[in-house]
């Protein structure tokens, strides 16, 4: 018998989760900053996506990028935006922590699901950068959290197989172990039959031409004349369906 799949869509808009509902998934996790690996989006957008999907909306709580120790201050923004996300309609919220030396930051990650009762908790690829990743799972669980979110702590999900098979198995029913990076048509069903893995996240993005027809070639937004400024990456109907149909079939 197949197992019962779970499709979660890293969105970066409200009309990429209209293309993740459109294109079969159940659930989408909102963000901002993708290229920085995801930030809080703005409440609007927040509302907006909840306005115009009916599967699940979950919403990543991080103030900034780079590493995941974080500030008294980033931490009560992080308190507050869980606060306001359930306010705006989220149905779960998708967040992480680590101490200086590497590990889960069990108090505060504790704070973040209290301040999420009732909610459905993720703990992101903050979990890929910890030092001992089964000795983080264990933490993890202890504190409450739904899923973890992880590559096998590779550069994609493909690339962890190992570590996320000896994952799921540690976790059993206690757990569910999300792969998430790189996961496309070409790799998922892999993935899935070796690692064992029910729920699976990936974009589904692609890249589109921006409406612009005036163009400034000597100025960048961001001060890296590298960045394309007229392309747009959004997740498509075709391309979820594409993924999803690959393991489903």
């Amino acid at each position: 018998m197949q197992p019962l799949y779970t499709f979660e869509i890293c969105v970066n808009s409200v009309q990429s989760a209209i293309a993740a509902q459109q294109g079969g998934a159940q659930r989408v996790e909102l963000c901002a900053s993708m290229p920085e690996g995801g930030t809080t989006p703005s409440y609007s957008e927040i509302m907006l996506a909840r306005q115009s999907i009916d599967i699940k909306l979950h919403v990543i709580i991080r103030p900034r990028g780079g590493d995941f120790f974080y500030t008294p201050l980033e931490r009560k923004i992080m308190l507050k935006d869980i606060e306001i996300a359930r306010l705006i309609g989220a149905d779960g919220l998708v967040f992480g922590c680590l101490d200086r030396q590497g590990n889960v930051d069990s108090s505060f990650l504790k704070e973040l699901v209290d301040a999420s009762y009732g909610l459905s908790t993720t703990f992101h690829r903050a979990f890929d950068m910890c030092r001992n990743p089964k000795e983080a799972l264990e933490t993890i669980i202890d504190a409450g959290c739904n899923r973890i979110l992880t590559s096998g702590q590779e550069v994609s999900a493909e690339k962890g197989i190992p570590l996320l098979t000896e994952l799921v198995a540690q976790a059993g029913s206690r757990i569910v172990i999300m792969p998430g990076c790189g996961v496309n048509e070409h790799n998922i069903a892999k993935i899935a039959k070796e690692t064992k893995a029910v729920e699976f996240h990936f974009s589904a993005r692609e890249k589109m031409a921006s409406a612009m027809e005036y163009r400034k070639s000597r100025a960048s937004m961001g001060g890296d004349d590298s960045i394309d400024e007229y392309s747009i990456y959004q997740s498509t109907p075709e391309k979820v369906k594409k993924v999803i149909k690959a393991l489903q079939s």
